[in-house]
């Protein structure tokens, strides 16, 4: 009877004991986040129940093994997995915390700030640190979990002195990688690309949706995804409209003929512009910026609070702008001239011909003469 009550004792107790604990840090985890609402901590630290609870109960369970006399002949190996158990759940309970932690600064960072720049540069930051923590955290509980077999601690000795050498050989193997990991770095740290930030690489133009150590993911317009090496953005020349302001100024371009009304352009721009709820009223103008034999180029100047929006105005001036030239000056748009070519006075009394000018003795050239005399 003692060989039965004892494990189920040692068993049944280490369980009920990881459950009790477990639903009690739980209930002070609700009472501190009704109390303390402001922060979300308390809230994001509930999520480290289940992992704290299998640290309890793996601890438990390897302290007291011994005691409960089960399969004697595999006490080695079962007390090997139990110690596995538990270097995993704990390197789990401490990325949860972790986690816990950089999303609250950053919730906390966010409430109080109201620049959205500032707000996205210190997400990307948190984001990249708390994935450095991750693998930091699961390479000690891999090396940990390593160390617990007799062969790998007697090969540390070997390991460490040829530590130098392996380290040489990955570095050259893996230079891509780490100087994508650098980037990364340097990216989350220099401020140069933030998530969220409207940005255009390769003549493509997206919002940065994702920042790794090693890639970078752009979403462009149309819903496709861009993944591009972290590496490129710090050797690379790249496009980047939400960088010291999102506010941005657009340009919307139309070659019509010579005889467009350039001052009721202007005022129908206008005109648009107060019906655009796109437009955030900073500035407009309307220029003539080039001429060729046959059109001539006017550039509508117009603004607007982001990216998004700027694109809205410019196809929305282009379109109400050419219907309406379209039905109010249809003679404005570019077209291709047929009709003869107006002749010069004196080529019409020529017979078509432009008559030759006559030189003096003192080498004055005088204009030919038109009548008698």
């Amino acid at each position: 009877m003692e060989n039965v009550l004892r494990p189920l004792i040692i068993v049944g107790g280490s369980l009920v004991l990881t459950l009790l604990v477990g639903w009690t840090v739980d209930l002070l985890l609700r009472r501190a986040d009704r109390r303390h609402h402001e922060t979300p901590l308390w809230g994001l630290l509930r999520r480290c129940r289940l992992p704290l609870q299998l640290v309890l109960c793996a601890a438990l369970l390897r302290g007291s093994y011994r005691q409960t006399e089960i399969a004697v002949e595999h006490s080695v190996g079962i007390g090997r997995t139990l110690t596995l158990l538990l270097i995993g759940s704990t390197a789990w309970l401490l990325v949860r915390i972790a986690a816990a932690i950089v999303e609250s600064s950053y919730a906390r960072y966010a409430n109080a700030h109201r620049d959205p720049a500032r707000v996205r540069r210190v997400r990307t930051q948190v984001t990249l640190i708390q994935r450095v923590v991750s693998a930091v955290v699961g390479v000690v509980a891999i090396a940990s979990m390593l160390l617990t077999f007799p062969a790998m601690r007697a090969a540390g000795a070997s390991l460490l002195a040829s530590a130098g050498i392996l380290g040489i050989v990955a570095g050259v193997a893996a230079q891509s990688t780490l100087a994508n990991i650098f980037a990364g770095l340097q990216i989350a740290f220099g401020d140069m690309v933030r998530l969220g930030d409207t940005v255009v690489v390769d003549g493509e133009w997206g919002t940065v949706d994702e920042i790794t150590l090693t890639f970078l993911t752009v979403r462009t317009w149309d819903e496709r995804r861009i993944t591009m090496p972290v590496s490129y953005f710090t050797s690379q020349a790249f496009e980047n409209w939400s960088r010291g302001g999102v506010q941005m100024t657009g340009t919307v371009f139309f070659h019509v003929d010579h005889s467009a009304p350039v001052e009721e352009m202007r005022d129908k721009l206008r005109d648009i512009l107060r019906e655009c709820p796109a437009w955030d009223g900073r500035d407009y103008g309307l220029a003539v910026t080039d001429a060729t034999p046959s059109t001539i180029e006017v550039r509508a100047l117009v603004t607007a609070k982001d990216a998004d929006d700027i694109w809205t105005v410019r196809v929305t001036v282009r379109e109400q702008m050419i219907r309406w030239l379209n039905a109010h000056h249809p003679y404005a748009l570019p077209r291709v001239n047929t009709a003869d070519a107006v002749l010069p006075p004196d080529a019409t009394r020529n017979g078509g011909v432009p008559r030759p000018a006559r030189a003096t003795r003192g080498g004055v050239v005088e204009p030919p003469r038109t009548g008698r005399g």
